[in-house]
C-alpha cells in the first residue's frame, strides 16, 4: 500500500466534508469497515479510516481511542449536529458518500493500487 491522504479520498470518490475545518492531509494506514462499535475497538489500527454507518456520537470517541484517521459514512446517512461538533472537537475528518461500504471498499482499492 503506497502513501495516500485523506483528501486523496475526498479528491477520488467525490466525498462531502462533514467536519469543518479539519486537516484532510492526514496519512492513512488502510481501511477498516465495521459497525459493532466493540468490535471496531478490538481490531481498527491506528491510522485506519473507518467506513461505517454508526452515526452516533459514540463512533467519534472510538475513532479518537482508536486513533483512526477518519471516518467515512456511508448511503448518505444522516449524522446529527452532536456527533459532528464532537469530530470537530477531536479533530477527526468526518465525510459522508452516497455509496454503499461495498462500493467505497472497492473504489478505494482502486485509488490505492493507482498511487
Amino acid at each position: 500500500m503506497g502513501t495516500y491522504k485523506i483528501q486523496d479520498l475526498v479528491d477520488g470518490l467525490g466525498l462531502e466534508i462533514i467536519s469543518n475545518n479539519i486537516s484532510l492531509d492526514v496519512d492513512i494506514t488502510g481501511v477498516y469497515i465495521g459497525d459493532l462499535l466493540s468490535w471496531v475497538m478490538a481490531n481498527i489500527n491506528r491510522g485506519n479510516v473507518w467506513i461505517t454507518i454508526q452515526t452516533h456520537v459514540n463512533t467519534i470517541a472510538v475513532a479518537s481511542l482508536a486513533e483512526a484517521c477518519g471516518i467515512i459514512i456511508p448511503e448518505s446517512a444522516e449524522i446529527d449536529a452532536n456527533t459532528i461538533a464532537k469530530a470537530e472537537e477531536h479533530n477527526i475528518p468526518l465525510l459522508r458518500s452516497k455509496l454503499t461500504a461495498y462500493e467505497l471498499a472497492k473504489r478505494i482499492s482502486n485509488i490505492v493500487d493507482k498511487k
